[in-house]
């Protein structure tokens, strides 16, 4: 049920809701700055800036009024401003800087037959789903309304398995996971397999366009192959079907991120955030479905702010807090960042161990004893960072609670009565800290990886 506020943002969004993620900011967490009852801003607070969710809310020719406007008060309120995920529309009409955060993959629904017609290897992944017994329907809305009812929890249950397998922390703004809101609204396709879900899509509606937005594409861990590609399919033969409006209707899978021509140090972050999010794969995955056409998407921002700074606020705005507080979130998710960033640890504290002369040992063998002991742990979270395996998971978290208590005891009784300087009494600290935070972060991450998801 929507409160008041959004009830009128959802009565512009009929008028003016253009852009592909425009009836996203009916989600939680947005907040709106009304120019009149015909033009809305829906943005997120950072505490610094307001980073809008795509275009302003209104008809095309007050796009750069509303902003300027928007602009003008969000600096009384002392916030910059930034918006995200804008198209061509926005570019043009506002004299602002603009930077491509991505391309957006769309579909003409009506040429869909003809995408399968054309590639092999789509229609085989159809026939497999299809031949594992998958099929589709659109879920009642009986169905779903209550959070009692039974297919209700079988679809949270596939949200909770889906996060659970992603390294990087639950983001918010337009990436949050929560597909089962506005139900009114939304279509919600549905995959079984023996009468039993494992897998769903939600389309949101694009009303100005006419069109659709494939907004969370949930798969579970035990689907056959060809299940996603089937609800996909699902979707495109229905949104054919929709009625035609003043404009070529169109579906899309939304911004496939730092895809394109993007600027050479987004092309860097693309590379690097590989480990967390994978870039390349998401946009192969789309481009396999041969989209009509890509589309550019920008972030847009006022002249005189710094590009640097209004990155840093859309990332925040994703975030959902501080960017060290998400990276420790993350960090405690696992296993692959965790295992990757322990094993680079290792390495100059293996050297200090070899190497340190005032690092006082019980004898030379203890020295060369943790030295080995060391590499060969820093070679199983390798190994573990490049395949995650249980039975080897359970072998070092327990030979690093081993090493965490066999190392307290070393300082307590050897080292600490030898204590002759502040870097002595730091190593020893550093030496106690590093196993004990490391088993506490590991066993985290196993407990992940392990435990069902609740009913």
């Amino acid at each position: 049920m929507l409160d008041a506020e959004r009830r009128e943002v959802l009565a512009v969004l009929r008028r003016h809701g253009w852009n592909a993620t425009s009836f996203q900011v009916l989600e939680p967490g947005f907040r709106y700055w009304f120019a009149d009852a015909d033009a809305c801003v829906a943005y997120v607070d950072t505490g610094r800036a307001w980073v809008a969710a795509g275009a302003p809310l209104t008809a095309e020719p007050r796009i750069r009024e509303v902003a300027e406007r928007f602009h003008r008060h969000a600096q009384a309120c002392r916030r910059r401003v930034a918006f995200f995920g804008v198209e061509h529309r926005v570019v043009d009409a506002l004299p602002w800087r603009s930077l491509l955060v991505g391309e957006q993959p769309e579909w003409a629904p009506e040429a869909w037959l003809a995408v399968l017609r054309a590639s092999p290897s789509l229609r085989e992944q159809l026939r497999r789903a299809r031949a594992k017994g998958v099929t589709v329907r659109i879920a009642r809305h009986d169905e779903l309304v209550s959070g009692t009812s039974p297919l209700r929890r079988e679809l949270e249950r596939l949200v909770a398995a889906w996060l659970a397998r992603h390294e990087m922390a639950p983001m918010g703004f337009l990436v949050q996971v929560d597909p089962l809101t506005l139900l009114d609204e939304h279509r919600v396709y549905l995959a079984e397999q023996a009468g039993r879900p494992v897998g769903f899509l939600t389309a949101a509606p694009i009303f100005a366009r006419p069109g659709w937005l494939l907004q969370n594409l949930i798969r579970g861990p035990d689907a056959p192959n060809g299940t996603a590609e089937l609800l996909v399919d699902s979707a495109m033969r229905g949104a054919a079907l929709e009625p035609g409006g003043p404009s070529e209707p169109m579906v899309t899978l939304g911004l496939a991120p730092l895809a394109g021509q993007v600027v050479p140090a987004l092309r860097l972050a693309r590379s690097a955030g590989s480990v967390l999010f994978d870039f390349e794969g998401l946009r192969a995955f789309k481009a396999r479905l041969r989209p009509t056409r890509w589309r550019p998407i920008h972030l847009v921002y006022p002249p005189g702010q710094g590009a640097v700074r209004t990155l840093l606020d859309v990332l925040e705005a994703f975030a959902r807090s501080h960017l060290l507080k998400f990276g420790l979130r993350t960090l405690l998710r696992g296993p692959t960042v965790v295992v990757r960033l322990l094993a680079l640890l290792l390495v100059p504290w293996t050297l200090l161990l070899a190497f340190a002369e005032n690092w006082h040992f019980p004898a030379e063998w203890v020295r060369w004893a943790w030295v080995t002991f060391d590499v060969l742990l820093a070679v199983a979270l390798l190994r573990l960072a490049v395949r995650w395996s249980d039975g080897l998971s359970r072998v070092v978290v327990a030979a690093v609670g081993v090493d965490a208590v066999v190392t307290l005891g070393e300082v307590l009784v050897w080292n600490l009565p030898r204590l002759r300087s502040l870097t002595d009494a730091l190593v020893s600290f550093v030496a106690v800290a590093a196993p004990s935070l490391a088993f506490v972060i590991l066993w985290r991450a196993r407990v992940r990886q392990r435990v069902p998801v609740p009913p």
